[in-house]
């Protein structure tokens, strides 16, 4: 099996670079500027799992000569549109692409690109970050991907993608349910988010100060609402997880958007919070509090879009 890697980010070079120290065929298709970087410096991961440097197979998009058995695509949803374009010579009739995307409006953007049977579904948690040197730094031990058909099927090519995934690197599995775990994440990420920018603190700094617990617990029940009745309901035993993870008093957990926000660098605002909101209006749910928070991050997106 051949594995294209869309991006070398933290996410997409921390995957592919466990896959690639594994022994497996992955490509990184990448733009100049990073392409150049690799090729001086490397792809280094620092982990507590241990750290490496490697050699990455490179390409850029005009590179690319012919389809892949697999995409695994690691762009921000602000990057979607060019990366499209980048790596559709890529996909062929029996590729699987596997997108580790927040939210869930890119599939729909893929499916319309690419046709429904080639998008699969995946989750990633890990929490990494790219460096001022480069290097892909992870900030905590928790690392998995998770991927399957959307239809719960057991395809050939979906077992092919299990046998490839399963390394010493990271926790991988395949789910018969991926389409749940996928609408589970972005609860997570949507309610970790909402609540971490809007109080501008942890999750610990939050539920322990006046009224946060309170505002904690009922961003996250807003969220819930939401999901269940446009998406897939999450699983109680998710509900129940999530909920103890968003309330810890100890706490030092942040969404990566409160993190970019803070580094002043482009958010997903419209893919976490937006397109959550906008499910809820057609379905006729009232989400105050869901956009409040978008309220709050498009006044951040429009500060960055004003000319200085």
């Amino acid at each position: 099996m051949r594995m294209l890697v869309v991006g070398a980010g933290s996410t997409g070079g921390y995957f592919g670079g466990r896959l690639a120290q594994a022994g497996r065929d992955v490509t990184f298709l990448v733009r100049p500027r990073r392409a150049a970087e690799l090729r001086a410096n490397g792809l280094e991961l620092v982990s507590p799992h241990g750290s490496v440097t490697l050699a990455p197979k490179i390409i850029e998009a005009h590179q690319i000569d012919g389809p892949y058995d697999a995409v695994l695509l690691t762009v921000k949803a602000y990057a979607l549109d060019a990366a499209l374009t980048d790596f559709a010579s890529a996909v062929g009739a029996h590729t699987a692409i596997l997108p580790v995307l927040n939210g869930m409006k890119h599939m729909d953007v893929l499916s319309r690109r690419f046709g429904t049977a080639a998008v699969a579904g995946c989750v990633c948690i890990v929490t990494t970050t790219l460096d001022e040197q480069g290097r892909i730094v992870q900030l905590s031990e928790h690392q998995s991907l998770v991927y399957g058909e959307i239809d719960g099927a057991r395809s050939a090519r979906m077992m092919e993608v299990d046998t490839f995934m399963r390394c010493d690197g990271f926790e991988a599995r395949l789910s018969s349910d991926i389409a749940r775990e996928m609408w589970e994440k972005w609860a997570l990420l949507a309610s970790l988010g909402g609540i971490t920018c809007l109080m501008r603190g942890s999750v610990g700094e939050i539920v322990t100060a006046t009224g946060g617990r309170d505002f904690a617990q009922r961003f996250f029940d807003e969220v819930v609402s939401v999901v269940r009745a446009v998406g897939k309901a999450p699983s109680n035993e998710f509900v129940g997880a999530a909920r103890a993870l968003l309330t810890a008093e100890d706490s030092k957990l942040t969404a990566s958007m409160y993190r970019d926000l803070q580094q002043g660098r482009p958010i997903e605002a419209d893919q976490i919070i937006g397109d959550l909101v906008a499910r809820a209006e057609g379905a006729g749910i009232p989400a105050p509090l869901i956009r409040t928070a978008l309220t709050h991050l498009s006044v951040y997106e429009n500060r960055m879009k004003a000319p200085s």
